[in-house]
């Protein structure tokens, strides 16, 4: 199993940046798929964005954020990144990072298994 806490949500101003973390502790090998998540008040949860396991990255990316929003992983450190510049209020979010040994069905909040508690992002006009 594997243990995430995220870290780095805060309060900015529109058009301001943000670089959230997920650590990832007990196993931490890189064959997890990673995902960033968000739940905004009164929405679904939805997928912001995701990374493949193993040393072949590819990324996918919610067409809201495309362009802005950049995810990374740090093996070494076994930490998952999201970069998040242009912040705008629509972002405002609990954002969530998880995890999964799955290969298909990335898209699908079922799919992941394992779940951080949250990081709030809360963005101003």
């Amino acid at each position: 199993q594997v243990q995430l806490v995220e870290s780095g949500g805060g309060s900015v101003q529109a058009g301001g940046s943000l670089r959230l973390s997920c650590a990832a502790s007990g196993d931490t090998s890189n064959r997890y798929y990673m995902g960033w998540f968000r739940q905004a008040p009164g929405n679904e949860r939805e997928l912001v964005a995701r990374i493949t396991a193993w040393s072949t990255i590819i990324t996918n990316y919610a067409d809201s954020v495309k362009g802005r929003f950049t995810i990374s992983r740090d093996s070494a450190a076994n930490t998952v990144y999201l970069q998040m510049n242009n912040l705008k209020p629509e972002d405002t979010a609990l954002y969530r990072c998880a995890a999964t040994l799955r290969g298909s069905g990335l898209q699908y909040v079922r799919t992941y298994d394992y779940w951080g508690q949250g990081t709030r992002v809360t963005v101003s006009s």
